[in-house]
């Protein structure tokens, strides 16, 4: 009989034999957000997101964790169902995170510009990030319209570069990125 290794050590329920084993679970939301399905990836990464657990006393009690750390799993054995595990510990911060800004927000950055492909679900109207190159603050305002390519403004002029060119003038630009619902 083949063995497994280690996770044979995990009683049903907890870690990766867990309700929700964070790390693959980051790789589903990639996937969703990867094929535009935005609503659901979404809805994945709000599941996950460790403040989701941590609204009220009796959630907090519940996943034992803080509400600002990811947990690498989250149990679903009787009488811990519920409780996070391995906080502090896991990669799958580092995934979540560039999964809302890469592959929802659609937030690239490459070398000395950036670019935007948002992903973004249906009922949101846009948002706002900023990004601080050296001593320089990009605001940026991704605004939803119904239809069309998308437009790119740079300080109020109309740009047809896709990307935005940085510079480090110390100054604050305001890059203003108008998209239909996935451009």
């Amino acid at each position: 009989i083949p063995h497994p290794g280690y996770i044979m050590g995990y009683p049903p329920g907890v870690r990766e034999n867990g309700g929700q084993y964070t790390h693959g679970s980051l790789w589903m939301a990639m996937a969703w957000a990867r094929l535009k399905q935005s609503d659901r990836a979404v809805n994945l990464l709000q599941m996950m997101n460790p403040i989701e657990h941590c609204r009220d006393t009796k959630g907090m009690n519940t996943y034992g964790g803080e509400p600002y750390v990811v947990a690498a799993d989250v149990y679903n054995t009787p009488g811990r169902v519920g409780h996070c595990g391995w906080t502090w510990y896991t990669g799958s911060s580092a995934w979540m995170y560039r999964i809302w800004i890469e592959e929802v927000l659609g937030f690239h950055l490459e070398a000395t510009s950036f670019y935007l492909v948002p992903n973004i679900p249906a009922d949101w109207p846009g948002f706002e990030i900023t990004y601080r190159y050296k001593s320089t603050h990009y605001k940026i305002s991704v605004e939803r319209r119904p239809i069309g390519a998308p437009r790119i403004e740079l300080d109020g002029i109309p740009s047809a570069d896709t990307r935005v060119h940085m510079v480090d003038d110390g100054l604050k630009h305001i890059v203003i990125w108008s998209c239909s619902h996935q451009a």
